[in-house]
């Protein structure tokens, strides 16, 4: 039992926390009985509403999404990547919250790079490795990291875990707890629990009740518009044509000729991809109706495509690749059809994942991400500090004078 009056467990797999236990806590609104789904019993026994951030489902924190990466050994083994997921209970057993952690010894996969820190660490004398990481692996897609159970109380539940970070991060002599690509109000009272807050920038697409593609061109200036049109058409030349897949409609074909898609680029630009085909026979399995796959043909086979999560209101880009080089094939494949499905599904928007102001052209706006991370030593913490606040400075200046270019019809 800790301070808190918790008891804080560490689970070396989602298994052994259990995929009802996980997603209730998750993403409820997907894990209750549709009757149910107005709230959650609370301890005195009344209904209590839902955190509102989890009425949104998210994809990246679902117990099958995460059970995948371990299962395929994507994550755990020898992958640099050790589950220690943190779990509050009551005193009478009951399941309180979850929070989605890894020991990690090295900083690969988190799209949020810290390896400036360690080097300098080291080189001082101090040992950055193992550290904490609060995360969904090789994802660099907004969601909740404390996933409080409706009901409780979520301030009382997320100071518990967070000091159940603390304790673990001690108990495996790391250097720091890394919050990666969480909301902003999460990041602020994080900064109130004694992490220091970073930003950093991405570019997504906001639908604004556009009821075709159509209707978002005209929301452009006219240059962007004509732009873009030529794109659509000169990537479609050569005979290509779109396929939209998801659920039933995706085929082992298509799995198979996406991976091979993946692992080209993959290997190009990162030397060794991180996903495997096991994690996408498994995502394949159990997550197909969140899947959207993007796949382009030329004469009767697949020669690029992308994969999409759904969520329920946000549509998230995350891998593509191709066999065929094709002028603007990649963004007619990984942008424009993206919000060709986002309006057709009524989505509000779409997160194109890490960089590129190449997607600012495309329609995508700039938009800030937070993390938060809290640095045990505290010289290390001063330094890191300090140059937070200038990293701040910069994202914010960088973000005004991206959002002033955006292609938007001004006024």
């Amino acid at each position: 039992m800790s301070d808190t009056g918790f008891t804080i467990k560490v689970a070396s797999s989602i298994e052994a926390i259990g995929r009802d236990n996980w997603d209730l806590c998750a993403n409820p609104m997907r894990a209750w009985p549709q009757q149910d789904r107005g709230g959650a019993a609370s301890s005195d026994g009344e209904l209590a509403a839902p955190d509102p951030a989890a009425e949104h489902f998210n994809p990246f924190i679902a117990y099958d999404f995460l059970h995948a990466l371990e299962a395929s050994g994507c994550v755990g083994q020898r992958s640099g990547w050790t589950p220690l997921h943190l779990v509050a209970e009551r005193p009478d057993g009951r399941l309180a919250g979850i929070m989605p952690a890894y020991g990690k010894t090295h900083s690969q996969g988190e799209y949020v790079f810290d390896w400036g820190w360690a080097d300098a660490y080291e080189r001082a004398g101090g040992r950055y490795y193992p550290k904490l990481q609060v995360s969904v692996p090789f994802t660099p897609a907004t969601g909740r990291r404390i996933l409080v159970r409706p009901g409780e109380d979520r301030e009382e539940v997320s100071a518990a875990l967070v000091a159940g970070a603390k304790a673990t991060l001690r108990s495996i002599g790391g250097s720091s707890i890394h919050t990666t690509f969480i909301g902003h109000d999460d990041w602020r009272w994080l900064g109130g629990q004694g992490f220091l807050q970073r930003t950093d920038q991405q570019f997504h697409w906001i639908n604004e009740g556009y009821g075709s593609f159509e209707d978002f061109l005209a929301a452009l200036a006219s240059r962007k518009r004509k732009t873009i049109k030529r794109e659509r058409r000169d990537a479609l030349a050569n005979g290509i044509t779109i396929e939209h897949l998801t659920g039933d409609a995706i085929t082992r074909e298509a799995w198979d000729a996406f991976y091979s898609f993946y692992t080209d680029t993959g290997s190009r630009k990162w030397g060794r991809p991180y996903l495997n085909r096991k994690f996408y026979a498994l995502i394949g399995e159990t997550m197909a109706e969140h899947v959207l796959l993007v796949m382009a043909r030329r004469d009767g086979r697949y020669i690029a495509g992308a994969i999409n999560f759904i969520g329920s209101d946000t549509l998230y880009g995350r891998n593509w690749g191709c066999i065929e080089d094709h002028p603007f094939l990649h963004f007619e494949v990984c942008y424009h059809q993206a919000i060709d499905f986002a309006i057709t599904r009524g989505l509000k928007r779409v997160e194109a994942g890490a960089q590129g102001e190449h997607k600012l052209a495309r329609g995508y706006r700039p938009v800030t991400t937070y993390s938060a991370h809290y640095i045990a030593d505290p010289g290390l913490r001063r330094a890191i500090d300090d140059y937070l606040a200038h990293e701040r400075a910069q994202v914010a200046a960088n973000h005004e004078a991206l959002d002033e270019a955006a292609p938007f019809k001004k006024g």
